[in-house]
């Protein structure tokens, strides 16, 4: 891979904050920009040691910046779907530009990327520490949101015309590739402009980034919908709790959730495929369950299954380039129903589906402390001139990763990995199903 990150140039202005560049005086540090996080912190069991090993640049404030704070205008966008702790991320950039770095003329594009076409008609709104000083308490986006591509040329001929030099986009995986386009742009054009991204998703599914915001307040809420479904399961005979949670390419929310609320008795996700029929299929897997312990909590990842549904695997695309998946939630209610029904075993279907209210919410307290956390960070890496990056978590430290690397992997869960591990270890579900 490569990581380096792109730069607008040399940065020769010392910063207004008032860090050290000395260990042990007790003042917070600026970070150095030889300073690294190992890609992979072992190899075969001992640690990755020398040059020549894949590294992220530490992200935090540099002791040099390239902008003239006085003179600089900055941008805000949020895009794609509502997540919990978007209005934190705008919250800590206004407040960390403000008050830290001096910068007065910061501006929010409404409605995602199509706040920055001019045909679309959203006025973008001044941001002040007054304008956003209590949106954390709030679910969704102060800013408003959109899907869709937009023209990368009409965006940046915006950007130019309200002269902004730092650019933050808040989004997922089709807002990164439309964070790149526009910085590609930028860079045919010879303009001084930085874009600084920061993930947000509830699926956690970025490539090269630990932990999305929002992802940790989409599980624990999820907990609440798996504690219902198993209420439900037991009080009834032969009572199955289907909770159908979020994850379009990773079953990261379904795997968390279940190990949190360790009653799921089975969570099926994209990464493992599974069948329905045959004698180490899932009806009989239910039906064996039922018969033993007369009731059943099973978590199904939106993304799982896809295959199985009428029509196959989906083509069909949304405005943000994703498939359009078939319910399997819905699905697999009617489908084991019938099944239970055709061998005469009563049962109560209990279908539980949270995923908007789980969007919706505002952020737990430690999304709060993370997304503003990853806000900051940006502000860094946008001040000090570095660009075409997205600012990320890697091995518990907040990394500059380039855009372009984002785009080319996606974060999965691994079905030879850890938390999967935990996940069967926890439902004691099959490992394989045929």
């Amino acid at each position: 891979m490569d990581l380096d990150i792109p730069r607008l140039g040399r940065a020769e202005r010392r910063s207004p904050l008032q860090l050290s560049v000395a260990r042990g005086d007790r003042v917070c540090n600026f970070v150095g920009d030889d300073e690294r996080v190992l890609y992979r912190p072992t190899v075969g069991g001992a640690p990755c040691e020398g040059e020549g090993k894949e590294s992220f640049e530490r992200a935090g404030p540099r002791e040099r910046i390239f902008f003239d704070p006085a003179e600089l205008r900055v941008g805000i966008v949020t895009c794609g779907g509502l997540c919990p702790g978007t209005n934190n991320v705008i919250r800590a950039a206004v407040m960390e530009l403000w008050f830290h770095y001096n910068v007065r003329r910061i501006t929010g594009f409404r409605y995602g990327f199509a706040g920055l076409v001019p045909e679309s008609g959203h006025e973008p709104i001044p941001l002040t520490p007054e304008v956003v000083n209590d949106i954390h308490h709030a679910g969704g986006s102060m800013l408003g949101s959109s899907r869709g591509a937009q023209s990368e040329e009409s965006m940046v001929r915006t950007l130019e015309r309200l002269e902004i030099g730092l650019l933050i986009v808040v989004g997922g995986d089709g807002t990164m590739h439309g964070a790149s386009a526009i910085h590609q742009e930028i860079v045919r054009r010879e303009l001084p402009i930085s874009v600084v991204a920061v993930p947000k998703t509830i699926d956690n599914d970025i490539g090269l980034v630990e932990k999305t915001f929002g992802f940790e307040t989409a599980f624990s809420i999820a907990v609440d919908a798996v504690r219902a479904a198993h209420v439900e399961s037991k009080g009834y005979i032969n009572g199955v709790g289907l909770v159908k949670l979020m994850g379009r390419y990773s079953g990261a929310i379904a795997a968390h959730a279940a190990l949190a609320e360790p009653d799921v008795n089975l969570v099926l996700i994209p990464e493992v495929p599974f069948t329905l029929g045959g004698g180490r299929g899932l009806v009989e897997w239910l039906v064996d369950r039922l018969a033993r312990r007369r009731h059943a909590v099973i978590v199904v990842a939106e993304g799982a299954g896809q295959e199985l549904l009428e029509g196959g695997q989906a083509e069909e695309r949304d405005a943000s380039g994703n498939l359009k998946l078939h319910d399997i939630g819905l699905f697999l209610r009617d489908r084991l129903g019938q099944e239970l029904e055709a061998r005469r075993i009563p049962h109560a279907f209990k279908y539980i589906d949270p995923s908007y209210m789980i969007r919706s919410a505002p952020a737990n307290p430690n999304d709060s402390i993370y997304s503003s956390n990853l806000a900051r960070n940006a502000v860094h890496a946008g001040m000090s001139g570095r660009t075409g990056l997205l600012v990320g978590l890697w091995n518990s430290h907040f990394t500059h990763v380039p855009l372009q690397a984002v785009l080319e992997k996606r974060n999965t869960v691994d079905p030879e990995g850890d938390l999967w591990l935990a996940v069967l270890e926890s439902t004691g579900q099959p490992a394989q199903w045929a």
